[in-house]
């Protein structure tokens, strides 16, 4: 067994060639052989997202506060709120974050494949991610 103190790992800001806008991520687990899962507690605030990105074996999202914005290629800009659950499959090319005036945080939860959890791709536009907004 193994206990992971809440606020053990520090807070870091999520990097500006993965995101846009101010973002944090608190790490909570990581993969440890022969396991392959970790999951981050993600804050996006207003207007903040991820670049389009791929997971190698999925990825799935628990919105744990605030209203966000997810899209996968070729569909449309949804909604999510608090207590949602977002399974993207593997090799979908997506991308998630909060809302343009509203703040969102939620649980990331994905497995890595030959060490990597996550394949990055070029940021969102604005007009793209504007267009799911009524």
């Amino acid at each position: 067994m193994k206990i992971i103190r809440s606020g053990s790992a520090p807070s870091n800001p999520g990097p500006e060639d993965w995101f846009t806008g101010t973002v944090r991520v608190d790490p909570l687990f990581a993969a440890e052989e022969p396991g392959r899962t970790s999951g981050a507690h993600v804050t996006f605030e207003p207007g903040a997202r991820t670049a389009w990105h791929t997971h190698p074996a999925g990825q799935t999202l628990i919105v744990t506060f605030g209203r966000g914005l997810v899209q996968r290629e070729g569909g449309p800009v949804e909604e999510i709120r608090q207590g949602d659950v977002v399974w993207f499959p593997a090799e979908e090319k997506h991308w998630h974050g909060a809302a343009p005036e509203t703040a969102m945080s939620h649980i990331a939860v994905q497995e890595s494949i030959d060490g990597s959890p996550v394949t990055w791709m070029e940021k969102v536009s604005d007009e793209d991610y504007l267009s799911g907004e009524k």
